[in-house]
């Protein structure tokens, strides 16, 4: 071990490691030395990594904790409160148009760091992570086992699509849909969950014309598709 007086890095090291590896990234690039750009860049994607991973089971851990102590419908009234944030962003996206709506859709999904599998179809454009590089990690890594043992929601329920047992930091994303959908009438995009959670993916589909959205997608919330709008899409 080093003595207590010893210094342990250079005055050089110290302001490397204080310094954003996007701006070190950038810098490389600057100065031509591709092989520490990629290096950083590789570097900056494991960082994100490893604090994406903790924040999403931390997410997991206070909501198994809270339906542990308290049950299904406060797992249920946590969320619907903490994501009310969901108007602002359906407002937001509301202001673009279809293509940039897409873009942004595919951009947040970018941020979980997994492969994307985008599909226009003739009413729809459908974006899913293959695999889902969020909830649907969780399930692949096997943290609803112990040691980690999230729980899953037993029982169908309105944040769980119906399904039975279901991931419960998955439920958020029936919430994505719900508080939209209760606020302005319109989704901002609405989710088919998949059949194997964590198996196979989920997809989001955005719809060219909202007033085409299946009445379904409504219904399976206990909600009423509002009747067709007019002069705005």
């Amino acid at each position: 071990m080093p003595s207590i007086s010893e210094r342990l890095f250079t005055d050089e090291e110290l302001r490397q490691m204080e310094t954003e590896t996007v701006d070190l990234l950038e810098q490389a690039i600057d100065d031509k030395d591709l092989d520490r750009a990629k290096k950083l860049a590789r570097r900056m994607h494991r960082e994100f990594f490893a604090m994406h991973e903790t924040y999403r089971d931390w997410v997991a851990s206070l909501l198994s904790f809270i339906e542990t102590r308290l049950g299904d419908d406060a797992v249920y009234d946590a969320l619907h409160d903490s994501l009310q944030d969901m108007v602002n962003l359906a407002e937001t996206y509301r202001r673009q148009d279809l293509r940039r709506r897409v873009q942004m859709l595919a951009a947040g999904f970018r941020g979980h760091l997994a492969p994307l599998h985008i599909e226009e179809g003739e009413d729809k454009i459908t974006v899913a992570m293959t695999p889902c590089g969020s909830g649907g990690r969780a399930i692949l890594n096997k943290s609803y086992d112990p040691p980690k043992g999230f729980v899953k929601i037993e029982k169908a329920h309105r944040m769980t699509f119906g399904k039975n047992d279901f991931p419960v930091y998955c439920t958020h994303c029936a919430l994505q849909d719900i508080i939209p959908m209760e606020a302005t009438g319109y989704p901002v995009w609405v989710i088919d969950p998949a059949e194997k959670m964590g198996e196979e993916p989920c997809r989001y589909h955005i719809y060219k014309d909202p007033d085409s959205i299946p009445a379904a997608y409504y219904e399976r919330f206990g909600l009423k598709k509002p009747s067709p709008r007019t002069g705005t899409r």
